[in-house]
């Protein structure tokens, strides 16, 4: 996976040190809350591209007849 590729270069006082900042500037409290939109936006995204992909299949399948 090349998306989050830079993450194995990080070593692990690097990532508590984000996580450390990540608290400071939202609190424990804003954490979850932003976790869920996170999770909001990304199932609305798969929804839409499976949306997309299927019109184009349907699309392909209505010109081959």
């Amino acid at each position: 996976m090349t998306t989050l590729g830079f993450i194995q270069n990080m070593g692990g006082g690097s990532l508590i040190l984000i996580i450390l900042v990540i608290l400071l500037l939202f609190g424990a409290k804003r954490i979850p809350e932003l976790a869920r939109g996170l999770g909001r936006g990304i199932r609305e995204f798969k929804d839409a591209t499976k949306e997309i992909q299927n019109d184009l299949e349907d699309g392909l399948k209505d010109k081959k007849k």
